[in-house]
């Protein structure tokens, strides 16, 4: 175990057994039952020690809640990050590939993982017309089906496609021109 983990362990340690001291002071005072009265002065510091082991728990619990705060914040902020990336790296694969706008909904939607069934409904038009507008990707994109588009995707992004611009802050979109085409290619048409 790490350095850390271990002073993890040790703090619960001495919180379960400061309020293991507390609560037995409290039930055996509730229940009658009879002990060996220690000196009062033992008693004191054992009640200040036990105060401040509790103390010091909250402390190590606030900072240990503060350090996963943080943590989670950085978690999403990379996730924002790399989602900027996909919308860009899928915007960029289109247009190089000429696919319609069709095209491109209906190749998101596939990427995704939607069946042609959900992406007809989706679209609002047939079974027939996305398993053709499919094939029209595939062939496109130099794939034989949907798990080899969504392997070109992972692929790039894993291995840091150099194609993307470098250099931009995460709140400008690396290859869309158009600032509004974002949010379009990524929210599904509203089913009506």
């Amino acid at each position: 175990m790490k350095a850390r983990a271990w002073g993890i362990v040790a703090i619960l340690v001495v919180q379960v057994a400061c309020a293991t001291f507390f609560v037995s002071d409290i039930l055996s005072s509730y229940i009658g039952l009879s002990t060996d009265p220690l000196p009062w002065e033992l008693r004191e510091l054992i009640e200040i020690g036990a105060a401040a082991g509790l103390g010091i728990g909250v402390i190590f619990g606030a900072a240990a809640l503060w350090n996963a705060n943080r943590h989670r914040h950085a978690a999403e902020e990379k996730l924002r990050i790399a989602s900027i990336a996909f919308a860009d790296l899928l915007a960029q694969r289109f247009r190089e590939w000429g696919l319609t706008p069709a095209e491109a909904d209906v190749a998101l939607f596939a990427i995704k993982g939607l069946s042609t069934a959900e992406i007809a409904a989706l679209r609002q038009t047939s079974e027939g017309t996305v398993k053709a507008q499919t094939n029209a990707i595939y062939r496109k994109a130099g794939v034989s089906g949907r798990p080899q588009l969504l392997s070109l995707f992972i692929d790039e992004l894993m291995q840091g496609d150099s194609t993307l611009r470098p250099g931009l802050s995460p709140a400008e979109p690396a290859l869309l021109t158009d600032e509004t085409a974002r949010p379009q290619m990524l929210t599904p048409p509203a089913a009506q």
